[in-house]
């Protein structure tokens, strides 16, 4: 009866929506339902470039400050914008990781050639422990990627084991030998990564096979994630979903990878000096992720109707070619005004499918792709990116509320999208709603209605700068971050905004 009633008040919104103004949205308080797993607001951190490296993890010999090894300055940036889940180790990397390589003194672990990222001897001195206790350390969930491309079933179960395991066995002996006596929880991990391509060129009916076989000797991994499709490859999405039907005791998550490409991938882009198209074409092609979602959600919705199966989106973000002067295969790429609004689109987008997408991972944590830290030395920088999700972390673990939203178009070349972009939630007697204007030009009047509640009070933040593409730099004052935005009182459940060009803006009501 409350999906009837939803669907009601919404076709009546619709009617609504366009008998008014351009920009309107309808909020309905009182529908609330979904919840925002504070998951979707996740990150990964792959053996790739600085990334681990320089950006994690020092050593404690280092004249950084340190903890552990642990930068002190990424822990406190990390631990501030409320990190809630980290992917590790990869990635292309984690089908060439053999998890024992990683563990037991250092000054005794085998080294390894990263063959996927520049071709550099890595030391293993970062491995199992020093991940889950750096995940410890800065109060976030782990999720690790078992390797299916190059390993076996018995590998990937010790692992688990190893980790997760209370028993009298041989794994946890040696999990106490190196130092730890009590297991770690860790409740999410990955069946292989990309086995279509880097994780071991597999057909989608050969995978499900391998899937259902690791997942049945993953014991004490309570959330398992198949290694799901590449962009719009919808093919593979029902060949997983048809061969694990009625098997959810093996299968909880289906990844999704879609990386924004502005021009295509032998050619994707500065990430700081481009164009007006450049902007729009970045913006555009991050609004495919609302198809794509909805295509994938689709296809599970025929096979796991109550929605068991969460969508995990554990690939995402902007991809640009590498700054100058820098290794091709450090994917190193500075991070502008752009990145925030794509931020913003992918999380608000991932917000309104909280039915279906359980966790999402933006790549990279620290120094690659559309990263939310950089650092350099003893120096670092916070990314417009980091700034969006420290602002929307207000959503994590809210009740999603549904929307109908009437936007202007933003147009260029001929071409148009909307300029308006959003979601909402509910925690504690709060409501916040993010926005994006994603027209570069032009600011945008407009009106939001709540139905069901009433507010007295109004609060608000903006990220934006001056130029698309402002950013922040090491040793100089930061063009991008948060400040307060004025806006009125709401008045009678009706409030009215101007939302400045190229921004993003939470607008919180009590």
């Amino acid at each position: 009866m409350k999906k009837i009633n939803l669907l009601f008040t919404s076709i009546i919104a619709l009617f609504a929506l366009n008998a008014i103004g351009q920009n309107k949205i309808i909020l309905h308080t009182d529908a609330a339902s979904s919840k925002i797993n504070k998951e979707i607001y996740g990150h990964f951190a792959e053996h790739l470039g600085n990334c681990i490296y320089g950006g994690i993890y020092v050593g404690d010999t280092s004249n950084i400050p340190n903890t552990h090894g642990y930068r002190n300055d990424v822990v406190n940036a990390l631990k501030e914008m409320k990190i809630p889940v980290l992917r590790w180790p990869g990635g292309c990397f984690a089908d060439t990781y053999h998890w024992k390589d990683g563990v037991g003194p250092q000054n005794e672990r085998a080294s390894i050639v990263n063959v996927h990222w520049g071709g550099v001897t890595e030391d293993n001195s970062f491995g199992t422990h020093e991940f889950l206790d750096f995940c410890e350390l800065i109060n976030t969930e782990a999720f690790i990627s078992l390797n299916v491309g190059s390993g076996t079933v018995r590998e990937s179960s010790e692992w688990i084991e190893y980790v997760t395991s209370n028993n009298k066995s041989p794994m946890t002996d040696l999990r106490k030998k190196n130092g730890r006596e009590d297991p770690w929880n860790v409740k999410f991990w990955g069946v292989g990564n990309e086995t279509w391509g880097c994780g071991g060129e597999m057909t989608a009916e050969y995978y499900s096979d391998i899937f259902r076989q690791y997942a049945g000797f993953a014991r004490g991994a309570s959330y398992k994630v198949a290694c799901g499709a590449s962009d719009s490859n919808y093919d593979w999405t029902e060949v997983l979903m048809k061969k694990t039907q009625n098997k959810q005791h093996l299968i909880q998550g289906l990844s999704l990878h879609y990386y924004t490409i502005t021009h295509d991938w032998s050619h994707k882009g500065s990430a700081t000096n481009f164009t007006e198209e450049e902007w729009f074409t970045t913006l555009s092609k991050t609004l495919v992720m609302e198809e794509l979602l909805t295509k994938h959600s689709t296809i599970m919705d025929k096979y796991d109707p109550e929605k068991k199966i969460g969508l995990v989106v554990d690939e995402w973000g902007n991809w640009f070619d590498v700054e100058e002067g820098t290794n091709p295969g450090f994917l190193y790429q500075q991070n502008t005004l752009r990145d925030a609004l794509v931020a913003g689109i992918n999380l608000n987008i991932f917000n309104n499918h909280a039915d279906r997408v359980h966790m999402t991972n933006i790549a990279q944590a620290i120094n690659v792709l559309q990263s939310v830290i950089l650092t350099k030395d003893d120096k670092m920088v916070l990314t417009p990116t980091y700034y969006v999700f420290k602002m929307y972390a207000v959503h994590q673990d809210a009740t999603l509320i549904p929307l109908n939203l009437k936007s202007e178009n933003y147009k260029l070349n001929g071409d148009s999208i909307p300029a308006i972009n959003a979601s909402a939630s509910t925690k504690n007697g709060v409501v916040s709603i993010t926005l994006c204007n994603l027209n570069p030009n032009k600011s945008a009047v407009t009106e939001l209605t709540l139905t069901g509640q009433n507010f007295s009070s109004a609060t608000a933040q903006i990220i934006t700068s001056q130029k698309m593409a402002d950013f922040n730099d090491f040793g100089k004052e930061e063009k991008v971050t948060t400040t307060e935005f004025n806006i009125q009182k709401p008045k009678n459940g009706n409030l009215k905004v101007e939302i400045p060009s190229k921004s993003v803006v939470l607008i919180q009501l009590k």
